[in-house]
């Protein structure tokens, strides 16, 4: 027999427990997100992973902002996030500091992302506007392009579901070395 867990059963972190703890190293890049929604979405997921932090970049709303905590509940106040006039910009720093840039993308000759391949953190996981991407400059400042294989008629996914599997994927071989 299952039961469900009840909220005090769940170890959930203090804001200052979390801030505190060792974080994934992990950088989400988001360029141009649009939806408020998905922007909270983010960084709930972020919030989740122990992620290092977000970078919102371009056209982008940030917190505070009653939409990003509707999705957020709360994780605009535990994952650090900056933002950046552009995502060339936010890559330009990362890479100064030694991130391994990815950009989630659709383009030729992409990585899939149940492919075998090598990652050297820390990493700049980059998502981008719901209709247009990631941008071609920023395609081309990526040291790689991910995509998540699709085999039905859309070839698209949500942005936050795409990156909730990024993510995880990520996280999981990151989190392989450890155990």
């Amino acid at each position: 027999m299952m039961r469900k867990l009840k909220m005090d059963e769940l170890k959930r972190k203090t804001v200052l427990q979390f801030h505190q703890a060792e974080k994934v190293p992990i950088t989400v890049v988001l360029e141009n997100i649009r939806s408020l929604n998905n922007i909270g979405s983010f960084f709930r997921t972020a919030d989740a992973f122990l992620l290092q932090e977000i970078i919102l970049c371009g056209i982008i709303a940030t917190p505070p902002h009653r939409d990003i905590h509707k999705t957020a509940l709360g994780a605009t106040e535990t994952v650090d996030w900056r933002y950046f006039p552009t995502a060339i910009d936010a890559i330009a720093e990362l890479k100064k500091n030694g991130h391994t840039i990815i950009a989630v993308e659709q383009v030729e000759n992409s990585t899939k992302l149940d492919e075998d391949f090598g990652i050297c953190p820390p990493l700049a996981l980059i998502f981008g506007n719901e209709i247009d991407g990631i941008s071609q400059e920023v395609v081309d400042e990526s040291n790689m392009c991910v995509e998540v294989p699709q085999y039905g008629s859309k070839h698209s996914l949500n942005v936050t579901v795409c990156g909730g599997i990024v993510i995880w994927e990520m996280w999981k071989r990151i989190n392989s070395f450890k155990i």
